[in-house]
């Protein structure tokens, strides 16, 4: 049976929640920060003593956030207008005993503009052992990084393909004129429409696998958060599980979502790839793509196939140790024995539809830590991608360049006869990824000149006579470094 989340009830419902402040800002006022930092880490007694004298509000966390059961008396208080007993009817709560349980997982979800809230099944803590196969995943720590690394700049039409409980697309309501959602699960979707009911977002909602139910559509930015985990082509939980083959749900995506984008339109989504023993990763992801699409693959994670194997079991409840555990995992296993997989590659995909004779496709390993969001980034990544098609390397040498603030170099020397000796010139970037490119000597020397006053040719002639070197040979030299340097916003044109 599906929950009942019709307008009115979700019309009351916000209205108690706002009467209550349960909000992003609310709770983490209510909680105070030590205890919120502690239920965000899965240990909720903290969170569950904040919240005794909260009123209303500490109900609606202690019911909706930390699983308890509580009183019909003071559930009815928290939710105002909204009556208990429909509330049950809806599927939002059930009974347990003489007292009340949420029956769905909602919870307040923000960002820098404001908070929403976020309906979903109850994950398997709160259920207390494994989820069903048509389970709807929450507030996760996928969805938080594909909102995170996803552009923000104005669009008119947005698809946010496997919308599951709705999370990119209220996302996607700060930028997007438009919003059209899928999802192949009608519980899923059932589910998105009262997030979208509750926040008063207006958003398209289509039911079907895949493409399916977008033919003859496109739309200036399509968000993804597919069903990527890999391995044996089954389905156990619709969440996750595609049906296909290894890696073949994240290669489908990336094959076609570029053909519902318009010209200059941009995908972004998660991904997962195989690492197979003597294949390189990039060239494996590279090949899923078709003609006349920029492309950048950011690889954030790489895990072994015991550990993935152990985490996906864990995230559906199930024990590894359990008899099924041990049967799924030895499946699980065989299969990535079978196909040589050494590892699983985990990230971000940032496409673009263009006319380009020659798209630029990079695929960058960016598995050290960084704390900037990647979709300004993203945004900026295909701006300077864009900006060094349009030049060639006569452009480039009549360019003044300077570098940000947030560009440093760092240098690490030894001991020699004559003080300290540099062995290693790195230019780091502090903002963003956290990019650095080592450099050598003249490299470093030559960067010291992009204060914006002179062009790029100026600048190696200068450097050519104080060297006694060739300007030609310099140049040559320097416009490879000066491109990379500039994808990756070390170096900007004056």
């Amino acid at each position: 049976m599906f929950p009942d989340l019709s307008t009115d009830l979700t019309t009351r419902l916000r209205a108690a929640f706002r009467e209550a402040g349960y909000d992003a800002d609310g709770v983490v006022s209510a909680l105070g920060p030590q205890a919120h930092a502690a239920l965000g880490r899965g240990e909720p007694e903290a969170a569950r003593r904040a919240a005794r004298d909260a009123g209303p509000l500490g109900t609606l966390i202690r019911l909706f956030l930390l699983g308890d059961a509580e009183s019909p008396g003071d559930v009815a208080a928290a939710l105002g207008d909204l009556d208990v007993a429909r509330a049950v009817e809806a599927g939002l709560l059930t009974a347990a005993g003489d007292r009340l349980r949420a029956g769905l997982d909602v919870r307040p979800h923000g960002d820098d503009d404001g908070s929403w809230w976020v309906i979903a099944d109850l994950d398997a803590d709160q259920r207390g052992g494994p989820v069903p196969a048509d389970h709807v995943l929450g507030v996760g720590h996928a969805s938080i990084s594909l909102a995170r690394a996803t552009s923000r700049r104005p669009v008119d039409s947005l698809l946010d393909l496997g919308t599951g409980c709705g999370v990119q697309a209220l996302h996607a309501s700060r930028h997007a004129r438009r919003i059209t959602a899928t999802d192949v699960s009608e519980r899923a979707l059932r589910l998105a429409e009262g997030t979208f009911r509750l926040n008063e977002v207006d958003v398209e909602l289509r039911r079907g696998e895949w493409f399916a139910p977008l033919r003859n559509r496109k739309f200036d930015q399509v968000v993804c958060n597919p069903p990527f985990v890999v391995g044996p082509p089954r389905v156990d939980y619709v969440y996750r599980d595609s049906g296909l083959d290894g890696d073949d749900a994240s290669a489908l995506v990336v094959r076609q979502l570029p053909a519902f984008l318009n010209e200059g339109g941009v995908g972004q989504l998660l991904a997962s790839w195989l690492h197979r023993k003597g294949e390189d990763w990039a060239d494996r992801v590279s090949s899923w793509l078709p003609r006349h699409v920029d492309a950048w693959f950011v690889q954030r994670d790489v895990a072994d196939p015991a550990l993935y194997v152990g985490t996906w079991l864990r995230d559906a409840g199930v024990d590894p140790r359990s008899a099924e555990g041990r049967a799924k995992a030895g499946a699980w296993l065989d299969w990535f024995a079978e196909h040589d997989v050494e590892g699983i590659g985990f990230g971000f995909v940032t496409l673009r539809r263009t006319d380009a004779a020659h798209p630029d496709v990079v695929c960058e390993d960016l598995r050290h830590a960084y704390d900037d969001p990647l979709g300004p980034e993203s945004a900026a990544w295909l701006d300077r991608v864009r900006w060094l098609r349009e030049h060639d390397d006569e452009q480039l040498l009549n360019t003044r360049f300077t570098v940000p603030d947030t560009v440093v170099l760092e240098e690490v020397s030894t001991p020699a006869d004559e003080g300290w000796e540099p062995v290693v010139r790195r230019l780091h970037r502090t903002d963003g990824p956290g990019w650095q490119h080592e450099l050598d000597e003249v490299a470093a020397k030559l960067l010291a000149g992009f204060r914006g006053a002179l062009p790029l040719a100026d600048l190696v002639a200068l450097l050519a006579y104080a060297h006694d070197a060739d300007a030609d040979a310099l140049a040559d030299a320097a416009l490879p470094v000066v491109r990379e340097l500039v994808r990756h916003g070390m170096v900007t044109p004056a």
